[in-house]
């Protein structure tokens, strides 16, 4: 199966979510190329995005998977690379 970039957007709503966040992303460790975490506290949410190079299912499953944690709210994009 072919492998596809992509980013995966993050927003966390609720810090009680972190730890499923964690646990599912290290799950996924072995595709993700890098994470870029920014806390807004203004707004009281935490803004994160993960570069990925996984094949499309993979990324769906993970994007799946985070968006069901309460308090996360996930979307991908991908590349045609």
């Amino acid at each position: 199966m072919n492998n596809r970039v992509a980013v995966i957007s993050i927003i966390v709503e609720n810090e009680d979510a972190v730890n499923a966040l964690n646990d599912l992303l290290h799950q996924y460790g072995q595709y993700i190329i890098g994470r870029l975490g920014i806390p807004y506290r203004a707004k009281g949410v935490n803004i994160i995005c993960v570069a990925i190079d996984a094949p499309i299912d993979v990324i769906n499953a993970l994007t799946g998977a985070l968006g069901r944690i309460p308090g996360i709210n996930a979307k991908a994009t991908c590349s045609n690379v």
